[in-house]
């Protein structure tokens, strides 16, 4: 499962359990220092935005140069790009100083911090397993734009793929097409896939011609299979697939140059060889 409904929002499950992490922090916090009269709820909530903005940081650094003429993108957090390493470092550091210089909420503090790292911790390390463990291309019924079947495992062709789950109403969706466009000339040895959800294709090639898109691989998914096989509540949804067809990384939401950078790394950096097209090079 990639993402849960609730209501008309989807939220991916990562964000989900960095929510019931702060639960946690927040309910064993509160009943350790109970009887101290020590509320910590303001200490957490601290270390909670400093863990989040040390994170997006840390993400900007690392991924600086696609960032270059964008400045607006780096405080853009729709692109889902945070570096957890970084953010756990700052965060820990940060309660220890607030442990450090106030004695008294030591004991709630430290159990409050502890019980949400071990539960970020174990339920991230099982969604992680279960995902490792999906093998194989989806078996989905797909159709490019003349309603002629399609086979992702023939599209592979022993090459990765960049599965993209979208609909032409869906704006984060239009957003994310050009850099989409730009990586599918950028990285010939990669195969990109748009797999429309429950569109006609003539509306799906509508929308290419109003947004002059030049993109291969355009499918119809009709009946949204794809998003039920693979646990998505919601668009854009993006999953990489190596070589092998295994599932390497997904990402719910807008993608960014610098995320979609990230991303890619998971791949054998044999299929990373960027293209010399002339087009590329007049971008």
């Amino acid at each position: 499962m990639l993402s849960v409904g609730v209501g008309p929002l989807s939220l991916s499950i990562g964000h989900l359990l960095l929510v019931l992490a702060f639960v946690v922090a927040l309910v064993v916090g509160a009943l350790t220092g109970r009887k101290q009269k020590t509320p910590i709820s303001g200490s957490l909530a601290d270390i909670f935005l400093v863990a989040m903005i040390s994170a997006r940081i840390g993400f900007v650094v690392r991924y600086f140069e696609h960032y270059q003429g964008d400045w607006l993108g780096m405080i853009d957090i729709r692109d889902g790009g945070f570096d957890p390493v970084t953010g756990l470092i700052v965060a820990l550091l940060f309660a220890g100083y607030l442990m450090w210089r106030r004695a008294n909420i030591r004991r709630a503090l430290g159990a409050a911090v502890a019980a949400g790292m071990i539960t970020w911790g174990f339920t991230a390390g099982a969604i992680a397993l279960i995902n490792q463990q999906t093998q194989g291309l989806p078996d989905v019924a797909l159709t490019d734009l003349n309603e002629q079947p399609v086979s992702l495992a023939d599209i592979s062709g022993g090459q990765p793929v960049v599965v993209n789950l979208w609909a032409t109403w869906c704006p984060p969706c239009i957003r994310e097409m050009p850099v989409l466009e730009e990586a599918q000339q950028r990285y010939p040895d990669i195969n990109f896939v748009f797999a429309n959800q429950g569109e006609h294709p003539e509306t799906i090639r509508r929308f290419l011609d109003e947004q002059n898109l030049h993109l291969d691989h355009v499918l119809s998914d009709r009946p949204g299979g794809f998003g039920r096989v693979v646990g998505s509540q919601g668009m854009p949804t993006t999953l990489f697939y190596n070589a092998e067809g295994n599932l390497v990384d997904t990402h719910m939401g807008e993608l960014s140059h610098a995320s979609l950078a990230r991303s890619l790394e998971r791949f054998d950096p044999d299929f990373l060889n960027p293209s010399n097209s002339k087009e590329l090079t007049s971008r």
